[in-house]
Protein backbone atom coordinates (compact mmCIF):
# COMPACT_ATOMS: atom_id res chain seq x y z
CA UNK A 1 0.00 0.00 0.00
CA UNK A 2 1.29 3.46 -0.88
CA UNK A 3 1.79 6.29 1.60
CA UNK A 4 -1.30 7.96 0.18
CA UNK A 5 -3.32 4.82 0.74
CA UNK A 6 -2.12 4.56 4.32
CA UNK A 7 -3.11 8.16 5.01
CA UNK A 8 -6.58 7.62 3.54
CA UNK A 9 -7.08 4.46 5.58
CA UNK A 10 -6.06 6.20 8.80
CA UNK A 11 -8.39 9.13 8.07
CA UNK A 12 -11.32 6.80 7.38
CA UNK A 13 -10.65 4.87 10.58
CA UNK A 14 -10.57 8.10 12.55
CA UNK A 15 -13.88 9.28 11.15
CA UNK A 16 -15.60 5.94 11.75
CA UNK A 17 -14.23 5.60 15.25
CA UNK A 18 -15.13 9.17 16.08
CA UNK A 19 -18.75 8.42 15.31
CA UNK A 20 -18.73 5.66 17.92
CA UNK A 21 -17.28 7.68 20.81
CA UNK A 22 -19.88 8.45 23.45
CA UNK A 23 -20.65 12.12 23.85
CA UNK A 24 -20.45 13.67 27.27
CA UNK A 25 -23.79 13.88 29.05
CA UNK A 26 -25.25 17.39 29.32
CA UNK A 27 -24.78 19.35 32.53
CA UNK A 28 -27.90 19.23 34.73
CA UNK A 29 -29.62 22.49 35.57
CA UNK A 30 -30.46 24.03 38.92
CA UNK A 31 -33.90 23.03 40.31
CA UNK A 32 -36.45 25.66 39.36
CA UNK A 33 -37.91 27.08 42.54
CA UNK A 34 -38.84 30.68 43.26
CA UNK A 35 -38.35 30.74 47.04
CA UNK A 36 -36.20 29.27 49.78
CA UNK A 37 -38.98 29.06 52.37
CA UNK A 38 -42.68 28.34 52.28
CA UNK A 39 -45.05 31.24 51.79
CA UNK A 40 -45.85 32.93 55.09
CA UNK A 41 -43.03 31.20 56.97
CA UNK A 42 -41.18 34.46 57.70
CA UNK A 43 -43.48 36.45 59.96
CA UNK A 44 -41.45 38.76 62.22
CA UNK A 45 -38.32 39.57 60.21
CA UNK A 46 -37.76 43.32 60.51
CA UNK A 47 -34.92 43.44 57.98
CA UNK A 48 -36.00 43.99 54.38
CA UNK A 49 -35.33 41.11 52.01
CA UNK A 50 -34.11 42.42 48.65
CA UNK A 51 -34.98 39.37 46.54
CA UNK A 52 -32.94 39.21 43.36
CA UNK A 53 -30.18 41.53 44.58
CA UNK A 54 -26.59 40.29 44.51
CA UNK A 55 -24.48 40.35 47.62
CA UNK A 56 -21.85 43.07 47.70
CA UNK A 57 -18.37 42.01 46.57
CA UNK A 58 -17.03 42.82 50.04
CA UNK A 59 -20.12 41.73 51.95
CA UNK A 60 -18.58 42.33 55.38
CA UNK A 61 -18.72 46.09 54.72
CA UNK A 62 -22.49 45.83 55.28
CA UNK A 63 -21.66 45.77 59.01
CA UNK A 64 -20.06 49.25 58.68
CA UNK A 65 -17.11 48.48 60.96
CA UNK A 66 -13.69 49.97 60.00
CA UNK A 67 -11.83 47.70 62.50
CA UNK A 68 -13.48 44.66 60.91
CA UNK A 69 -12.48 45.79 57.42
CA UNK A 70 -8.88 46.17 58.59
CA UNK A 71 -8.89 42.69 60.12
CA UNK A 72 -10.19 41.23 56.84
CA UNK A 73 -7.35 42.86 54.92
CA UNK A 74 -4.83 41.48 57.41
CA UNK A 75 -6.34 37.99 57.11
CA UNK A 76 -6.22 37.98 53.31
CA UNK A 77 -2.57 39.05 53.42
CA UNK A 78 -1.41 36.72 56.19
CA UNK A 79 -3.56 33.56 56.28
CA UNK A 80 -1.60 30.43 55.37
CA UNK A 81 -4.61 28.33 54.31
CA UNK A 82 -5.38 30.97 51.69
CA UNK A 83 -1.74 31.00 50.55
CA UNK A 84 -1.81 27.20 50.22
CA UNK A 85 -5.03 27.35 48.18
CA UNK A 86 -3.48 29.93 45.83
CA UNK A 87 -0.42 27.72 45.31
CA UNK A 88 -2.57 24.63 44.73
CA UNK A 89 -4.56 26.48 42.06
CA UNK A 90 -1.35 27.62 40.36
CA UNK A 91 -0.14 24.01 40.38
CA UNK A 92 -3.37 22.80 38.75
CA UNK A 93 -3.17 25.50 36.08
CA UNK A 94 0.41 24.54 35.23
CA UNK A 95 -0.66 20.91 34.97
CA UNK A 96 -3.24 21.97 32.37
CA UNK A 97 -0.51 23.74 30.41
CA UNK A 98 1.64 20.60 30.60
CA UNK A 99 -1.16 18.38 29.29
CA UNK A 100 -1.91 20.81 26.46
CA UNK A 101 1.75 20.75 25.45
CA UNK A 102 1.60 16.98 25.04
CA UNK A 103 -0.78 17.38 22.07
CA UNK A 104 1.90 19.15 20.04
CA UNK A 105 4.81 17.45 18.25
CA UNK A 106 7.65 16.73 20.65
CA UNK A 107 11.09 17.72 19.33
CA UNK A 108 14.38 16.99 21.02
CA UNK A 109 18.07 17.13 20.25
CA UNK A 110 19.98 13.92 20.89
CA UNK A 111 23.71 13.30 20.99
CA UNK A 112 25.60 10.07 21.62
CA UNK A 113 29.27 9.23 21.97
CA UNK A 114 30.49 5.69 22.59
CA UNK A 115 33.01 2.96 21.96
CA UNK A 116 31.97 -0.43 20.61
CA UNK A 117 33.44 -3.85 19.77
CA UNK A 118 31.53 -6.38 17.63
CA UNK A 119 32.10 -10.11 18.08
CA UNK A 120 33.49 -12.27 15.26
CA UNK A 121 30.22 -14.22 14.96
CA UNK A 122 28.35 -11.10 13.88
CA UNK A 123 29.05 -11.92 10.23
CA UNK A 124 28.51 -15.65 10.49
CA UNK A 125 30.96 -18.15 8.90
CA UNK A 126 33.01 -15.32 7.33
CA UNK A 127 34.77 -14.99 10.66
CA UNK A 128 35.31 -11.33 9.88
CA UNK A 129 36.48 -9.27 12.86
CA UNK A 130 36.06 -5.51 13.26
CA UNK A 131 38.43 -3.82 15.66
CA UNK A 132 37.03 -1.62 18.45
CA UNK A 133 35.98 1.83 17.32
CA UNK A 134 34.59 5.11 18.59
CA UNK A 135 31.34 6.53 17.22
CA UNK A 136 29.51 9.87 17.45
CA UNK A 137 25.91 10.80 16.64
CA UNK A 138 24.02 14.08 16.89
CA UNK A 139 20.73 15.34 15.49
CA UNK A 140 17.09 16.24 16.16
CA UNK A 141 14.23 13.81 16.59
CA UNK A 142 10.49 14.43 16.56
CA UNK A 143 7.40 12.44 17.51
CA UNK A 144 3.70 13.18 17.42
CA UNK A 145 0.62 11.24 18.41
CA UNK A 146 -2.36 12.69 16.51
CA UNK A 147 -5.45 12.80 18.72
CA UNK A 148 -7.81 11.17 16.21
CA UNK A 149 -10.14 9.72 18.81
CA UNK A 150 -10.18 12.45 21.48
CA UNK A 151 -8.21 10.70 24.22
CA UNK A 152 -5.87 13.65 24.75
CA UNK A 153 -8.70 16.16 24.33
CA UNK A 154 -10.73 14.47 27.04
CA UNK A 155 -7.67 14.24 29.30
CA UNK A 156 -7.04 17.98 28.91
CA UNK A 157 -10.71 18.75 29.49
CA UNK A 158 -10.64 16.67 32.67
CA UNK A 159 -7.53 18.50 33.86
CA UNK A 160 -9.14 21.86 33.11
CA UNK A 161 -12.15 20.84 35.16
CA UNK A 162 -9.87 19.83 38.03
CA UNK A 163 -8.13 23.20 37.78
CA UNK A 164 -11.55 24.88 37.89
CA UNK A 165 -12.32 22.76 40.95
CA UNK A 166 -9.20 24.13 42.63
CA UNK A 167 -10.29 27.67 41.68
CA UNK A 168 -13.58 27.06 43.46
CA UNK A 169 -11.70 25.61 46.43
CA UNK A 170 -9.74 28.86 46.58
CA UNK A 171 -13.03 30.78 46.61
CA UNK A 172 -14.33 28.45 49.33
CA UNK A 173 -11.19 29.01 51.41
CA UNK A 174 -11.53 32.76 50.91
CA UNK A 175 -15.20 32.64 51.92
CA UNK A 176 -14.45 30.53 54.99
CA UNK A 177 -11.61 32.85 56.01
CA UNK A 178 -13.61 36.07 55.67
CA UNK A 179 -16.65 34.51 57.33
CA UNK A 180 -14.60 33.18 60.24
CA UNK A 181 -12.90 36.55 60.75
CA UNK A 182 -16.27 38.32 60.75
CA UNK A 183 -17.89 35.74 63.03
CA UNK A 184 -14.95 35.63 65.45
CA UNK A 185 -14.76 39.42 65.60
CA UNK A 186 -18.48 39.54 66.36
CA UNK A 187 -18.00 36.84 69.00
CA UNK A 188 -15.22 38.92 70.53
CA UNK A 189 -17.40 42.02 70.48
CA UNK A 190 -20.24 40.09 72.12
CA UNK A 191 -17.85 38.69 74.73
CA UNK A 192 -16.74 42.23 75.52
CA UNK A 193 -20.38 43.31 75.73
CA UNK A 194 -21.34 40.51 78.11
CA UNK A 195 -18.27 41.07 80.28
CA UNK A 196 -19.11 44.77 80.44
CA UNK A 197 -22.66 43.82 81.43
CA UNK A 198 -21.40 41.62 84.26
CA UNK A 199 -19.07 44.41 85.36
CA UNK A 200 -22.06 46.75 85.60
CA UNK A 201 -23.91 44.09 87.56
CA UNK A 202 -20.92 43.79 89.90
CA UNK A 203 -20.96 47.53 90.43
CA UNK A 204 -24.67 47.39 91.23
CA UNK A 205 -23.99 44.50 93.63
CA UNK A 206 -21.43 46.58 95.48
CA UNK A 207 -23.87 49.48 95.78
CA UNK A 208 -26.54 47.14 97.09
CA UNK A 209 -24.09 45.58 99.53
CA UNK A 210 -23.04 49.01 100.79
CA UNK A 211 -26.69 49.95 101.22
CA UNK A 212 -27.42 46.76 103.16
CA UNK A 213 -24.38 47.24 105.38
CA UNK A 214 -25.48 50.80 106.13
CA UNK A 215 -28.96 49.56 107.00
CA UNK A 216 -27.42 46.84 109.17
CA UNK A 217 -25.39 49.48 111.05
CA UNK A 218 -28.58 51.45 111.68
CA UNK A 219 -30.36 48.31 112.81
CA UNK A 220 -32.75 48.31 109.84
CA UNK A 221 -31.29 45.11 108.32
CA UNK A 222 -30.26 41.78 109.71
CA UNK A 223 -27.01 39.88 109.45
CA UNK A 224 -28.83 37.51 107.08
CA UNK A 225 -29.53 40.44 104.76
CA UNK A 226 -25.82 41.24 104.63
CA UNK A 227 -24.93 37.61 103.89
CA UNK A 228 -27.57 37.43 101.17
CA UNK A 229 -26.19 40.55 99.48
CA UNK A 230 -22.64 39.21 99.69
CA UNK A 231 -23.77 35.87 98.23
CA UNK A 232 -25.46 37.64 95.32
CA UNK A 233 -22.31 39.67 94.62
CA UNK A 234 -20.14 36.54 94.59
CA UNK A 235 -22.64 34.65 92.40
CA UNK A 236 -22.66 37.43 89.81
CA UNK A 237 -18.86 37.66 89.84
CA UNK A 238 -18.72 33.89 89.20
CA UNK A 239 -20.11 34.57 85.72
CA UNK A 240 -16.86 36.28 84.68
CA UNK A 241 -14.37 33.36 84.42
CA UNK A 242 -16.37 31.56 81.71
CA UNK A 243 -16.82 34.80 79.76
CA UNK A 244 -13.12 35.67 80.09
CA UNK A 245 -12.16 32.19 78.90
CA UNK A 246 -14.44 32.51 75.88
CA UNK A 247 -13.01 35.94 75.05
CA UNK A 248 -9.44 34.63 75.27
CA UNK A 249 -10.30 31.78 72.89
CA UNK A 250 -11.84 34.29 70.47
CA UNK A 251 -8.65 36.34 70.59
CA UNK A 252 -6.50 33.29 69.91
CA UNK A 253 -8.74 32.15 67.04
CA UNK A 254 -8.66 35.58 65.44
CA UNK A 255 -4.86 35.74 65.69
CA UNK A 256 -4.52 32.35 63.96
CA UNK A 257 -6.89 33.41 61.19
CA UNK A 258 -4.71 36.45 60.56
CA UNK A 259 -1.54 34.34 60.48
CA UNK A 260 -0.26 35.72 63.79
CA UNK A 261 0.99 33.87 66.90
CA UNK A 262 -1.56 34.47 69.69
CA UNK A 263 1.22 35.54 72.07
CA UNK A 264 2.41 38.28 69.70
CA UNK A 265 -0.84 39.90 68.60
CA UNK A 266 -3.78 41.57 70.30
CA UNK A 267 -7.07 42.46 68.60
CA UNK A 268 -8.53 45.96 68.56
CA UNK A 269 -11.15 46.83 71.15
CA UNK A 270 -14.55 46.07 69.62
CA UNK A 271 -18.12 46.10 70.91
CA UNK A 272 -21.42 45.18 69.33
CA UNK A 273 -22.43 48.83 69.06
CA UNK A 274 -19.44 49.28 66.71
CA UNK A 275 -21.33 47.17 64.15
CA UNK A 276 -24.44 48.07 62.20
CA UNK A 277 -27.00 45.35 61.62
CA UNK A 278 -27.72 45.39 57.86
CA UNK A 279 -31.19 46.79 57.26
CA UNK A 280 -31.45 45.28 53.77
CA UNK A 281 -30.63 41.63 53.15
CA UNK A 282 -29.62 40.98 49.51
CA UNK A 283 -31.09 37.61 48.55
CA UNK A 284 -30.15 36.10 45.21
CA UNK A 285 -32.75 33.99 43.42
CA UNK A 286 -32.50 30.22 43.86
CA UNK A 287 -31.75 29.88 40.14
CA UNK A 288 -28.73 32.18 40.61
CA UNK A 289 -27.39 30.48 43.73
CA UNK A 290 -25.30 28.01 41.71
CA UNK A 291 -23.35 30.93 40.25
CA UNK A 292 -22.57 32.36 43.68
CA UNK A 293 -21.69 29.41 45.91
CA UNK A 294 -18.18 27.99 45.50
CA UNK A 295 -19.22 24.54 46.74
CA UNK A 296 -21.84 24.25 43.98
CA UNK A 297 -19.38 25.49 41.36
CA UNK A 298 -16.83 23.01 42.70
CA UNK A 299 -19.39 20.20 42.38
CA UNK A 300 -20.04 21.32 38.80
CA UNK A 301 -16.32 21.22 38.02
CA UNK A 302 -16.05 17.78 39.59
CA UNK A 303 -18.97 16.64 37.44
CA UNK A 304 -17.29 17.95 34.29
CA UNK A 305 -14.09 16.12 35.23
CA UNK A 306 -16.04 12.89 35.72
CA UNK A 307 -17.79 13.37 32.38
CA UNK A 308 -14.46 13.92 30.60
CA UNK A 309 -13.09 10.80 32.28
CA UNK A 310 -15.90 8.80 30.66
CA UNK A 311 -14.87 10.15 27.24
CA UNK A 312 -11.22 9.39 27.95
CA UNK A 313 -12.01 5.82 28.99
CA UNK A 314 -14.07 5.36 25.81
CA UNK A 315 -11.29 6.71 23.60
CA UNK A 316 -8.91 4.12 25.02
CA UNK A 317 -10.76 1.47 23.01
CA UNK A 318 -9.55 2.94 19.71
CA UNK A 319 -6.15 2.79 17.98
CA UNK A 320 -3.30 5.16 18.65
CA UNK A 321 -1.16 6.42 15.79
CA UNK A 322 2.36 7.66 16.44
CA UNK A 323 4.47 9.49 13.87
CA UNK A 324 8.20 9.86 14.40
CA UNK A 325 11.21 11.20 12.53
CA UNK A 326 14.86 11.81 13.21
CA UNK A 327 17.89 13.21 11.44
CA UNK A 328 21.37 12.20 12.53
CA UNK A 329 24.95 13.06 11.71
CA UNK A 330 27.09 9.98 12.31
CA UNK A 331 30.87 9.79 12.37
CA UNK A 332 33.74 7.78 13.76
CA UNK A 333 35.66 10.92 14.79
CA UNK A 334 34.48 14.20 16.31
CA UNK A 335 35.81 16.10 13.30
CA UNK A 336 33.78 14.00 10.91
CA UNK A 337 30.47 14.78 12.59
CA UNK A 338 29.93 17.69 10.19
CA UNK A 339 30.70 15.67 7.07
CA UNK A 340 27.66 15.45 4.80
CA UNK A 341 28.41 11.81 4.03
CA UNK A 342 27.47 10.93 7.61
CA UNK A 343 23.90 12.16 7.32
CA UNK A 344 21.14 9.68 8.23
CA UNK A 345 17.41 9.98 8.70
CA UNK A 346 14.34 7.91 9.48
CA UNK A 347 10.57 8.31 9.21
CA UNK A 348 8.13 5.97 10.91
CA UNK A 349 4.43 5.60 11.56
CA UNK A 350 3.17 3.27 14.25
CA UNK A 351 -0.30 1.97 15.01
CA UNK A 352 -1.35 0.42 18.33
CA UNK A 353 -4.83 -0.97 18.91
CA UNK A 354 -6.16 -2.97 21.86
CA UNK A 355 -7.10 -6.55 20.98
CA UNK A 356 -7.32 -8.37 24.29
CA UNK A 357 -6.78 -6.91 27.74
CA UNK A 358 -8.75 -9.16 30.03
CA UNK A 359 -11.67 -6.73 30.28
CA UNK A 360 -9.54 -3.95 31.74
CA UNK A 361 -10.70 -1.21 29.38
CA UNK A 362 -14.37 -2.16 29.77
CA UNK A 363 -14.05 -2.16 33.54
CA UNK A 364 -12.31 1.23 33.46
CA UNK A 365 -15.10 2.68 31.34
CA UNK A 366 -17.79 1.32 33.65
CA UNK A 367 -15.87 2.69 36.64
CA UNK A 368 -15.75 6.13 34.99
CA UNK A 369 -19.49 5.98 34.34
CA UNK A 370 -20.17 5.08 37.98
CA UNK A 371 -17.91 7.94 39.07
CA UNK A 372 -19.96 10.29 36.88
CA UNK A 373 -23.21 9.11 38.48
CA UNK A 374 -21.69 9.64 41.93
CA UNK A 375 -20.54 13.16 40.97
CA UNK A 376 -24.02 13.91 39.59
CA UNK A 377 -25.67 12.82 42.84
CA UNK A 378 -23.16 14.87 44.87
CA UNK A 379 -23.86 17.92 42.68
CA UNK A 380 -27.62 17.64 43.20
CA UNK A 381 -27.20 17.08 46.95
CA UNK A 382 -24.91 20.12 47.18
CA UNK A 383 -27.63 22.27 45.62
CA UNK A 384 -30.25 20.95 48.04
CA UNK A 385 -27.91 21.56 50.98
CA UNK A 386 -27.38 25.13 49.76
CA UNK A 387 -31.13 25.78 49.56
CA UNK A 388 -31.51 24.34 53.05
CA UNK A 389 -28.74 26.50 54.50
CA UNK A 390 -30.28 29.68 53.08
CA UNK A 391 -33.72 28.67 54.37
CA UNK A 392 -32.27 27.89 57.82
CA UNK A 393 -30.47 31.24 57.97
CA UNK A 394 -33.60 33.17 56.98
CA UNK A 395 -35.72 31.30 59.51
CA UNK A 396 -33.12 31.82 62.21
CA UNK A 397 -33.03 35.56 61.51
CA UNK A 398 -36.81 35.66 61.67
CA UNK A 399 -36.78 34.04 65.11
CA UNK A 400 -33.79 36.17 66.18
CA UNK A 401 -35.87 39.28 65.53
CA UNK A 402 -38.70 38.02 67.68
CA UNK A 403 -36.31 36.85 70.39
CA UNK A 404 -34.37 40.15 70.48
CA UNK A 405 -37.57 42.20 70.65
CA UNK A 406 -38.87 40.13 73.56
CA UNK A 407 -35.52 40.19 75.35
CA UNK A 408 -35.43 43.98 75.08
CA UNK A 409 -38.91 44.22 76.61
CA UNK A 410 -37.81 41.89 79.41
CA UNK A 411 -34.77 44.09 80.14
CA UNK A 412 -36.92 47.22 80.21
CA UNK A 413 -39.45 45.60 82.52
CA UNK A 414 -36.76 44.11 84.75
CA UNK A 415 -35.03 47.50 84.94
CA UNK A 416 -38.23 49.20 86.06
CA UNK A 417 -38.90 46.46 88.59
CA UNK A 418 -35.40 46.69 90.05
CA UNK A 419 -35.55 50.50 90.29
CA UNK A 420 -38.91 50.31 92.02
CA UNK A 421 -37.76 47.58 94.41
CA UNK A 422 -34.61 49.51 95.33
CA UNK A 423 -36.58 52.71 95.92
CA UNK A 424 -39.13 50.85 98.04
CA UNK A 425 -36.34 49.19 100.04
CA UNK A 426 -34.81 52.58 100.82
CA UNK A 427 -38.21 53.68 102.07
CA UNK A 428 -38.61 50.51 104.14
CA UNK A 429 -41.61 49.31 102.16
CA UNK A 430 -40.07 46.02 101.00
CA UNK A 431 -37.38 43.64 102.22
CA UNK A 432 -33.94 43.04 100.78
CA UNK A 433 -35.03 39.69 99.29
CA UNK A 434 -37.27 41.46 96.82
CA UNK A 435 -34.45 43.79 95.81
CA UNK A 436 -32.08 40.87 95.25
CA UNK A 437 -34.68 38.96 93.26
CA UNK A 438 -35.27 42.01 91.05
CA UNK A 439 -31.51 42.45 90.63
CA UNK A 440 -31.04 38.79 89.60
CA UNK A 441 -33.88 39.10 87.09
CA UNK A 442 -32.30 42.21 85.56
CA UNK A 443 -28.88 40.55 85.33
CA UNK A 444 -30.33 37.48 83.61
CA UNK A 445 -32.35 39.69 81.25
CA UNK A 446 -29.33 41.81 80.25
CA UNK A 447 -27.16 38.75 79.57
CA UNK A 448 -29.96 37.10 77.61
CA UNK A 449 -30.34 40.25 75.49
CA UNK A 450 -26.60 40.33 74.79
CA UNK A 451 -26.75 36.67 73.74
CA UNK A 452 -29.74 37.37 71.47
CA UNK A 453 -27.91 40.28 69.83
CA UNK A 454 -24.86 38.07 69.33
CA UNK A 455 -26.97 35.40 67.63
CA UNK A 456 -28.69 37.93 65.40
CA UNK A 457 -25.38 39.22 64.04
CA UNK A 458 -23.99 35.71 63.62
CA UNK A 459 -27.07 34.57 61.72
CA UNK A 460 -26.61 37.52 59.35
CA UNK A 461 -23.11 36.21 58.67
CA UNK A 462 -24.56 32.74 58.27
CA UNK A 463 -26.99 34.01 55.61
CA UNK A 464 -24.28 35.83 53.66
CA UNK A 465 -22.11 32.70 53.71
CA UNK A 466 -25.04 30.53 52.62
CA UNK A 467 -25.56 32.88 49.66
CA UNK A 468 -21.97 32.26 48.58
CA UNK A 469 -20.22 35.37 49.84
CA UNK A 470 -17.94 36.74 47.14
CA UNK A 471 -15.20 35.22 44.96
CA UNK A 472 -11.56 35.56 45.86
CA UNK A 473 -10.22 39.06 45.37
CA UNK A 474 -6.44 39.38 45.84
CA UNK A 475 -6.65 43.15 46.32
CA UNK A 476 -9.57 43.16 48.75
Amino acid sequence: MTAKGIALALTAAALLAGCGIARQPPQPGVPQTSSYTREGELLTLSQRIALGDQLAAQWWTLFASPPLNQLIRMGIAGNYDLAAARATLAQAQETVAAREGERLPQISLEATAGRQKYGATLFGPANFAIPPFNYYEIGPSASWTPDFFGRQRYAIERQRALADYQAQQLDATYLALTANIVATTLELAADNEEIATVRRIEAADQKTLALVKASYTLGAASRLDVLSAQTQAVSDSALLPALERRRAISRHTLAILLGKPPAEWSPPAVALHDFALPHDLPLSLPSELAKNRPDIRAAQANLRAASAAVGEATANFYPRVTLSANMLQEALTPAGIFNSTGAAWALAAGLSAPVFNGGTLSAEKRAAQHAYQAALAQYRQTILNAFGEVADALTSLDHDDADAALRRKVVDQAGHTYALALSSYRQGAVGLLQVLDAQRALARAELALAAAQRQRYLDCVRLFVALGGSPYQPGA
